[in-house]
């Protein structure tokens, strides 16, 4: 059987892939993995399990609890949450471990099942690869007393808002914010905390039907949000995807803030204020060349990891550092979450912003966005691409004409049968003249 756990859980289309029964052995492989085997004083171990609003969640995470409390588990239902609120909240009540039902940025027919270690961590492979070999085992089923319990989390909201009040340096009091909640996970409780924190808020794609997530709206769909904090004269828009683990920005004129430039603003707000560990953020390897020169020239180390939030974890946890993300709005604060937050990404900017009286757009300017094509080199052997000798000398070919002015990056997907190309440089002309040149030279001698 092919590996179920993809980078980021188990995703597929709803009642397809990902049915009821599937979700339902999965609980109870991770009853016995996450929960049973790590408990050793007899107790019922104890699970959060959330969901974004899409309309599957609803018979998934029936599914969900009903395989855990089938198998000793007592549940706390937190309901509609974003993804870093379960992280949250697993931590905060020391659960054993947790459940968050969604596809993120997936239109509305996908859906996933992602696990949360103790403490809200993400899982490692080998802990996914033993809930996979418990699904093939003889399942627990205790009788009487020993079934676990299922109640409703009533402060569940309540608890992840005053968790992301206390993480701000200083008050809102101001600003004018609008809020593209991508008809997601975030819908209730990104605008309340806002407004909590003081800011003036206008609110766009909060209003989710159980089949409208992502649609038009939110981090992958960005021109709603720009024309409105243009129309309402603004501060700033923050946009969120359907779980809210992640976030971009748009700054009073409408221009997109990506991640890259988030963390240099953050990064170099967190010097500033003596709180960056070892003066060192983690990024992953596609990463703006632009980021790397505008830490450089702060004093800021970048660390580097594999492309993947669970990859910055990972270094980030290595050297017990506290920033890190990707391009793509991914943000983890490590004083504050276990996973990216998007909230509070959203948070930390604006406060940021009001903080130095400075626009966003003055701040991201510190960064230069280099010019950065990829290309996506389809129907060929991806396996092949790191031993290609003629490949090889293309790419180094490459680098020798960029020198220090750019980059060159060649590596196979490993999410999709692709070959990425990705090419850097100081002028649109040349980046995208070297990435074509080298997806020819991949086309050609990968070809199946």
């Amino acid at each position: 059987m092919a590996r179920l756990f993809g980078t980021d859980g188990v995703r597929g289309k709803a009642n397809e892939l990902l049915t009821p029964e599937l979700a339902m052995a999965l609980s109870q492989a991770a009853a016995m993995v996450l929960g049973h085997e790590q408990i050793k004083d007899g107790r019922r171990p104890m699970a959060v399990v959330a969901k974004d609003p899409r309309i599957s969640g609803d018979f998934l995470s029936a599914a969900i609890e009903a395989g855990l409390a089938a198998s000793g588990v007592d549940v706390h239902e937190a309901g509609t949450l974003p993804t870093p609120a379960a992280a949250y909240l697993v931590a905060d009540l020391g659960a054993d471990f947790g459940v968050m039902i969604s596809a993120s940025h997936n239109p509305a027919p996908d859906n996933g099942i992602k696990f949360l270690a103790r403490g809200g961590k993400k899982l490692d492979d080998a802990l996914e690869d033993a809930i996979e070999a418990a699904m093939e085992k003889p399942k627990y089923r205790p009788l009487g007393g020993d079934v676990g319990r299922v109640s409703r989390f009533a402060d569940a909201e309540d608890r992840y808002i005053m968790h992301l009040l206390q993480s701000l340096p200083n008050r809102l009091d101001g600003m004018k914010i609008v809020l593209d909640c991508a008809h997601g996970a975030a819908s209730g409780c990104s605008p309340e905390v806002f407004a909590a924190a003081g800011a003036k808020v206008i609110v766009i794609g909060a209003e989710p039907d159980g089949i409208n997530i992502n649609d038009g709206y939110g981090s992958t769909h960005l021109e709603n949000l720009q024309a409105a904090v243009v129309e309402h004269k603004a501060d700033l828009g923050i946009a969120h995807d359907g779980d809210a683990d992640r976030c971009l920005a748009v700054d009073h004129e409408g221009t997109v803030v990506d991640g890259d430039q988030i963390m240099s603003i953050m990064a170099t707000a967190m010097k500033d204020l003596g709180t960056l560990k070892d003066n060192t953020l983690v990024a992953t390897v596609m990463s703006n060349l632009g980021l790397k020169i505008a830490m450089r020239e702060a004093g800021i180390t970048v660390k580097e990891t594999g492309v993947g939030d669970r990859y910055v974890l990972e270094g980030m946890r290595e050297g017990d550092y506290n920033l890190g993300g990707e391009q793509s709005g991914h943000v983890i604060f490590a004083d504050y979450a276990t996973t990216g937050d998007g909230v509070l990404t959203g948070l930390q900017i604006a406060a940021r912003v009001n903080a130095t009286g400075k626009t966003l757009k003055e701040l991201a300017g510190a960064m230069t966005v280099l010019p950065q094509i990829l290309i996506n080199v389809k129907g060929v052997d991806k396996a092949a691409a790191p031993t290609n000798a003629v490949l090889a000398d293309a790419v180094a070919a490459a680098e020798a004409e960029l020198g220090d002015s750019g980059r060159v990056l060649l590596r196979p997907s490993g999410t999709e049968p692709v070959v990425r190309v990705m090419v850097e440089a100081t002028s649109q002309s040349v980046a995208e003249n070297i990435a074509k040149s080298l997806a020819d030279v991949v086309s050609r001698e990968l070809a199946l």
